[in-house]
Parts: structure tokens; C-alpha cells; sequence
């Protein structure tokens, strides 16, 4: 637990004036205010979520309202916002009856109407769902899936809630029933880190702690905006910056909450705000790969490379260094956006301190070369030693408290339980493990899953939470792939508009509990790898919502009933036993059993002494070439962001950190003017795939680039570029902006 000194640090202030009167930023109390009223109903059931359970938001981790960083109440508004989900009660299940009307509504309207009480099913040419029991419905699914085969079987799983023990069950389940084809949350997010993680170091997860943020020099962000995705994280920046760290920004917008920050629960920045980034620098959409190079390159011309620890504990160097030698820095000045002197001061400032963390998130993976970016993060890094010490470290942060686990589970199409690529050595062992045979190819990523479903090569597709209308690209496409699935099963704890599509044979609504609601708890996986109990908590429940691991478990006992005792459970602390059995490193989940019980497999630093988790014991840099430069004359480089929503949960139609509205197109002030148009003009994005019709919202924004909301701006996407080796979507197109026709009067 790191030491917080005592004293006020006005040379860190962001403003004099008390409680940022009259500046653009959230209003952490009146957040607070709202959840009080949302919740007021079950104020007693609401406390003690907050005070016991491990929080459903971010994946940074609480036990409660406190972690194992700081001292002190962690709380903030993504976790409140989520809180009326557990709360809220049952919907009629007589609205579910016109599944036209429900189609008007948007996704908070639909959630509002509360929660998923009784299984539900709906067939071709009915007008909406009626209610059927859950024998019945599981018979239903159960035996739509023996018609079919596994081939054409495939389930996917949202992050939001989840415990550990739901994904690795459910991963069991669906093998156990012939296929490879399930995938997560984690495909969409933070895949391409996995791929290069893996590649470069031989491990897939964050290589340090968030105390590491504490005791550093540095912290460079690129392509985060942890104030808007993990707000708690704000805490840690407050405190590292009084320790003397130092905060550099790379990114396409100049994001102000990661200029200026109010920690609502720190008396001195709740009054005066935080300034937090040192320097901040704009780089071009899927310009990250040349300014990181760049910012290597300089590390390498001034002598600046740790020499020492890439000789004794990396290989591969001299390839990274001679492909750097071809690149040019007008290539990487045309490739970034960014000057040559901007490249070189990040280099000086990753090149002089004696201790970095670099966190990236899904501005940096969610591209087509994704992978390569990551890749350029990991070669900069080692380049400085830059892993395995304190005050060191890479950190893909994650955005939601269930995907670092699901991946790990297994819950993945390209690997099994504890990220071993799947294939047939790994399958055998695993077929000794559970006593059945485990399949050995590789399944359906979850972009693929449509693509299958589209070409009339899907029959069953089991959701467990999750909207691929409001997740991947084309929702016109997806909502055509949806509707040409004969068997469609929805388990959550709400309505999404995926589940009225209208079905091509037979649509499942099965309803689901909360993690708060689950028999014997279940746990969560944190950025930093701390695997956290989170106990069941005493209050209300809904109808015959039932826990998701086992309705996967009686699924798979219908399907292959020859099979039950090898994939049910009595309760999820025999899930963590075979978790434990089945994933060594995971060892120690078996004995989480009450709040506050947790560990951190790896302990707080992965690769110690620079050994790491490859072949030969040394971490490899990789060559990382400079991805095309795509944008004809007159158009712009257009990226989706998030405002103020969890995943694709649009919770404000105004972003609190940025005032912009949901129909927002952030834009430079000097591209609106070269346009002659100003803030509020109504104009057009046009892209190869589909149009969007937006209101410019200027904003610090890198010239010739553009910012939508998503999932709003998702037709303009490109379904079909995807990283080639992690199957990401690119969620960035090249646009041309015209302004919009005036509407009769």
C-alpha cells in the first residue's frame, strides 16, 4: 500500500477558482445525488453492493469501496451509473408481447424497463415473446442444437459482470458440445495486445502493478483516456504527480479530463482540480506506429538504449534497430502527424528516466495494425529495461471488470484455459483433464461469428450479454446476419435490441442474475492480474433469473447427457477448483471464499530479473514497419470514442468532459475554418461503407481527423478490415465531410 505524503501542492492545481466553478467537467456529487435517487427503492440492497461487492465497472479492482493501492474510498461515477442494473426490478413480461413497439426504443429505454424475470421464447412470424419455463426452454435449445452440428455452433460473451467462473464454465460447456467457437469482449478490445504481449514477452497481461504509477518517473498514455473509461484512476495520477512523476499523453484529441481533473474524494483536488499531463501530443488516426517509432529512433541516435538489459535479456534488437535506419523521419513525420521535435521529445523523456510505465488502450488497438502499435510500445519499453522493477511496466488497462478473466478462462476461439493457443497438443491434455474430447481448431472470433451467420453458415448462436448491433460494424449487415440465424439465445439481465430481431426460426430470452446474486460468489480478474472473491449479497432477487454458469452447464448435460457429470458443478467453489486444477498459475482461486480474500498471480511484477515467459527466457522486439498512409486529398481520417457510457451503454446524451453531444463530429478549429463552418453546423460524413449526418463540435483535435461517438458513427466502419492476426475490427475509416441540406421549413 503506497505511503500518501501529507500537504497541498498548488504548483499542481488546475484552477484557483473552488470546486471548478463555471469549467467543463463532471459533477461528481451530483452523480452521487442521481445514483441516491435511482436507488432509492433499495438504498439498503444499493449499500451494501457498494460497501461488500467487488466492483462491476472498470477492471482496476475493489474489494468493496477500497483496493490494495491506497488507502482510502475508491467509488466513482462508472460504478454508480451501473448500480441501478443490480437494483431494479422486474419488467412486465406482458410488454415483450409487441416486440414491434420495443423496437422503437433505444438501449437505455429498453434497459429501463427493467429486469429479465422468466425465459421467454418467440418464433418465426409471432409478434413478440411469451412465457415458457425453464425446462422447456432449455429442451428447446437443447435440442436445436443436436439438429445442427458443431460447426455451426457459436457463443459469444459481453465482460460486463461476469465472474471468472461463469466464462470458464460456460468455455467448458460449449466443448464439451463440439466447439472451439466461443468468444469475448476481449476480441474487441484489447485482442492485438494479447497477440503481441504474447509474442514479445511470452505473457499476455500487464507486467506491473498500479503502484507502480506511485513510485515512477514517468507514466505515458497513448490512446487511453483513463479519466473518462477508469476514473478511480484519477486517484493514482493525483497522488503520483505530488510524488514527482511526470505525464506525457499520446493521442489523437487533447482530452481534457486527462489535462485537468476533479478527485471528488481528495479535498485539495476536489477544490482545485489536478493538472495532470506534463506534455500531450497529437499524432494522426493509426499514426501511433510512426511516432513510437520515431520516439525510438531517437532513444537509439542519442545512445540512450539500455544496453545492458537488451544484450543480457532480449533478442532480435538489431532487425528493430535496421528497420528504424530505413525509416526516414519525413516517413515518420507524414506517417504520425506529429513533427520530428515532438517524436524526439518523447524519446528524451522515455530516454532519461530511469523508471516508465506505458499504458495503452483501445486507441491503440482497435485498428488494422493494432498488433504492430503494440508491438512499437513493447520495442520502446525494452529498449529502456522497462519491465520486470519497480516503478516499471506495460499496461494494456482494461475497461471492464470481466475481460481480463474471460480471455484467460478460455472463453476464446483462438486459445484455451490460461491462454494456450488452441491446437492439438493442448487439445489432448485438456481431453485427459475433463474425460471428453476437447476439439483442437481454431473457432469463430466474434466478428467471424457474423460473417458465418451472414452466409448462412451459423444455426445456433448462444449471447450471454453483449449487442453486436451496438458492438461491431454495419448494423445494417449485422441485424441482415442475425435475422438468417434459425436459433438465436439470449441470456441476460435485460433487454437489447439484438433480441428483437425477428428470429429465422426460434429467439431464447433466458434471464440471468448479477454477480451479487450468484450462489458462493464468484471472482474477478483486475488490470494488474488480482483475482478478487466477490460474495453473493443478501437482497431482493428477480423472478427465475438463474446464474449464468449454470445455465450452461445444464445446457451442455441436455446436449451430451452422457457427459453431465463431467461439465456440472455443485457451486462455484468447485468452478475454482477445476479452475485451479486446469490453469496452474491460477492456483490459489480455490481458496477465495470470502470479501476480501484475493491474490495476484505473478505477484506484482511479471518477468523479474528479466526473465520472461518465452522459449529461450528472453523477451523478443519485432521489426515494426510503417502502415500505409490512407487519405486522399480532401478527405479526413475519422476514429470512434466513448463518452459518457460504459462499452456501448449510452448512460448521457452530453459528455461531461468534453460538453459534446452524442450526434457530435469533433473537428479542429482550423479544418472548420479552411471549411467556412463553425460549431453546431449540421453536416455529413461519407465513407466507402454508409453515411453519418453530425453536428461539428470543435475540439483539440489533431488537423485532418475527426472524432464520433460510438456506437453512433458505426456505419462508417469497414466491416472487413480487421487485424490479421487477432481479428480486431478497425473501428477508424477515411471520410469526406459535406455540409447537410437544409430541411424545408
Amino acid at each position: 500500500m503506497a505511503k500518501v505524503r501529507k500537504g497541498w501542492k498548488p504548483s499542481l492545481w488546475a484552477s484557483w477558482k473552488p470546486f471548478g466553478i463555471g469549467e467543463q467537467r463532471p459533477n461528481a456529487y451530483g452523480e452521487i445525488w442521481r445514483a441516491l435517487r435511482e436507488n432509492r427503492g433499495q438504498l439498503g440492497y444499493a449499500w451494501r453492493i457498494l460497501r461488500h461487492g467487488c466492483c462491476d465497472g472498470c477492471a482496476l479492482g475493489t474489494t468493496g469501496m477500497r483496493d490494495w493501492t491506497q488507502d482510502g474510498v475508491h467509488l466513482c461515477s462508472v460504478r454508480l451509473r451501473l448500480l441501478r442494473l443490480n437494483t431494479m426490478p422486474a419488467l412486465d413480461p406482458a410488454v415483450l408481447a409487441d416486440a414491434g413497439a420495443l423496437e422503437r426504443l433505444g438501449g437505455a429505454e429498453l434497459r429501463a424497463l427493467g429486469r429479465l424475470p422468466f425465459p421467454m421464447v418467440r418464433r418465426r412470424g409471432e409478434g413478440g415473446f411469451r412465457r415458457v419455463g425453464w425446462d422447456e426452454a432449455l429442451d428447446l435449445v437443447a435440442a436445436g442444437i443436436r439438429a445442427s452440428s458443431p460447426a455451426r455452433l457459436a457463443c459469444y460473451l459481453t465482460s460486463r459482470g461476469l465472474g471468472n467462473e461463469d466464462y470458464y464454465a460456460a468455455q467448458k460447456a460449449l466443448r464439451a458440445m463440439g466447439t472451439n467457437s466461443i468468444d469475448n469482449a476481449a476480441r474487441v478490445c484489447h485482442a492485438p495486445s494479447t497477440v503481441a504481449l504474447k509474442g514479445a514477452l511470452g505473457v499476455a497481461a500487464t507486467t506491473c502493478s498500479y503502484q507502480d504509477w506511485l513510485e515512477t518517473d514517468l507514466i505515458v498514455f497513448i490512446g487511453s483516456n483513463v479519466a473518462n473509461n477508469q476514473p478511480v484512476a484519477m486517484k493514482y495520477l493525483h497522488y503520483a504527480r505530488r510524488a514527482g512523476t511526470r505525464v506525457a499523453v499520446v493521442n489523437t484529441c487533447r482530452e481534457p479530463g486527462m489535462e485537468r481533473y476533479w478527485v471528488p474524494s481528495i479535498v485539495e483536488s476536489a477544490l482545485f482540480g489536478t493538472r495532470v499531463s506534463d506534455r500531450t501530443f497529437l499524432v494522426d488516426t493509426g499514426g501511433d506506429v510512426a511516432f513510437l517509432n520515431g520516439a525510438l529512433k531517437h532513444v537509439v541516435e542519442r545512445g540512450l538504449v539500455d544496453r545492458a538489459f537488451v544484450d543480457g535479456h532480449t533478442t532480435g534488437f538489431a532487425g528493430a534497430e535496421a528497420a528504424l535506419a530505413r525509416q526516414g523521419w519525413e516517413d515518420l513525420e507524414r506517417g504520425s502527424g506529429a513533427s520530428r521535435a515532438d517524436m524526439q521529445e518523447l524519446g528524451e523523456m522515455v530516454g532519461r528516466a530511469r523508471r516508465a510505465v506505458l499504458v495503452w488502450s483501445m486507441g491503440i488497438t482497435q485498428h488494422v495494425c493494432g498488433e504492430d502499435a503494440v508491438r512499437a510500445i513493447v520495442n520502446l519499453g525494452l529498449s529502456r529495461g522497462f519491465v520486470g522493477r519497480p516503478g516499471c511496466g506495460l499496461m494494456p488497462i482494461r475497461g471492464h471488470s470481466g475481460v481480463q478473466g474471460g480471455a484467460e478462462m478460455g472463453a476464446y476461439a483462438t486459445a484455451f484455459p490460461g491462454g494456450v493457443p488452441v491446437g492439438a497438443a493442448a487439445a489432448e491434455r485438456l481431453s485427459g483433464l475433463w474425460g471428453f474430447p476437447v476439439p483442437a481448431e481454431r473457432g469463430m472470433t466474434a466478428p467471424e461469428m457474423i460473417d458465418a451467420a451472414r452466409d448462412g453458415r451459423l444455426d445456433v448462436l448462444l449471447s450471454a450479454g453483449g449487442n453486436f448491433l451496438e458492438v461491431l460494424p454495419d448494423p445494417a449487415g449485422v441485424r441482415q446476419a442475425l435475422s438468417r440465424i434459425p436459433l438465436r439465445v439470449h441470456a441476460d439481465i435485460v433487454l437489447s435490441s439484438q433480441m428483437l430481431v425477428e428470429p429465422a426460426g426460434l429467439a431464447v430470452l433466458l434471464p440471468s442474475t448479477t454477480r451479487y446474486e450468484v450462489r458462493g460468489g464468484v471472482t474477478e480478474t483486475s488490470t494488474e492480474r488480482r483475482v478478487i472473491f466477490s460474495p453473493e449479497i443478501e437482497g431482493p432477487r428477480i423472478g427465475e433469473a438463474r446464474d449464468l454458469w449454470r445455465m450452461f452447464a445444464d445446457l451442455a448435460a441436455r446436449v451430451r447427457p452422457e457427459l453431465a457429470p463431467r461439465i456440472q458443478f455443485d457451486g462455484t467453489p468447485a468452478i475454482r477448483d477445476d479452475i485451479a486444477r486446469t490453469i496452474p498459475w491460477y492456483d490459489g482461486i480455490q481458496r477465495l471464499a470470502r470479501e476480501g480474500d484475493q491474490f495476484q498471480y505473478g505477484g506484482r511484477h511479471l518477468c523479474q530479473g528479466g526473465r520472461f515467459g518465452t522459449e529461450d527466457g528472453r523477451a523478443r522486439f519485432a521489426p515494426v514497419e510503417l502502415p500505409p498512409v490512407e487519405r486522399p486529398a480532401g478527405t479526413f481520417r475519422v476514429s470512434t470514442r466513448r463518452g459518457k457510457q460504459f462499452n456501448s451503454m449510452v448512460q448521457e446524451e452530453r459528455d461531461p468532459l468534453t460538453g459534446a453531444g452524442r450526434d457530435a463530429i469533433l473537428i479542429s478549429p482550423g479544418d472548420a475554418g479552411a471549411l467556412r463552418l463553425a460549431q453546431g453546423d449540421e453536416v455529413i460524413l461519407e465513407s466507402g461503407r454508409g453515411s453519418f449526418r453530425g453536428r461539428l463540435h470543435l475540439a483539440p483535435v489533431a488537423p485532418g481527423n475527426l472524432q464520433v461517438h460510438w456506437p453512433e458513427g458505426q456505419a462508417l466502419i469497414d466491416p472487413g478490415r480487421r487485424g490479421p492476426s487477432s481479428g480486431i475490427p478497425d473501428y477508424n475509416a477515411v471520410v469526406r465531410l459535406r455540409p447537410a441540406p437544409r430541411e424545408p421549413a
